[in-house]
């Protein structure tokens, strides 16, 4: 079973979104999507400053076997982007909720959270797949 922590929100995609005090939002890709990548080799994020939208695509995972976009699951300016993953790709494989975020997100408007699904509803869509 994938590990899905319940502080975060989550795209049917399988990306999720966490918000801070500052309203700043750090998304990634679940646990479960790259258990289904396998192993990444490259992570293609948007550029600073630009601006993303809520479940639209913003970026993609390329592993040994596949590639998959990345949606954002907010609205915003890209105001940072983990250049670590840039050497180092795998930490998407090795710690998909902490090194493993992708970029973080402005937000434009907060109000989209209320869309994004919460941890028991992610984790049934999982269990269906």
């Amino acid at each position: 079973m994938s590990d899905v922590p319940s502080d975060l929100k989550y795209l049917e995609t399988h990306q999720w979104v966490r918000v801070d005090k500052n309203g700043l939002a750090t998304v990634g890709i679940t646990d479960f999507a790259q258990q289904q990548l396998g192993d990444v080799v490259y992570i293609g994020v948007p550029e600073l400053g630009a601006t993303v939208t809520g479940g639209e695509e913003a970026g993609v995972a390329e592993s040994v076997k596949s590639a998959s976009d990345v949606f954002s699951p907010v609205t915003g300016e890209v105001v940072e982007i983990n250049e670590l993953l840039e050497d180092e790709p795998e930490k998407v494989n090795e710690d998909p909720y902490g090194e493993g975020w992708l970029f973080r997100v402005k937000m434009s408007d907060d109000g989209e959270l209320d869309g994004l699904m919460d941890a028991d509803t992610y984790s049934d869509l999982v269990a269906a797949e």
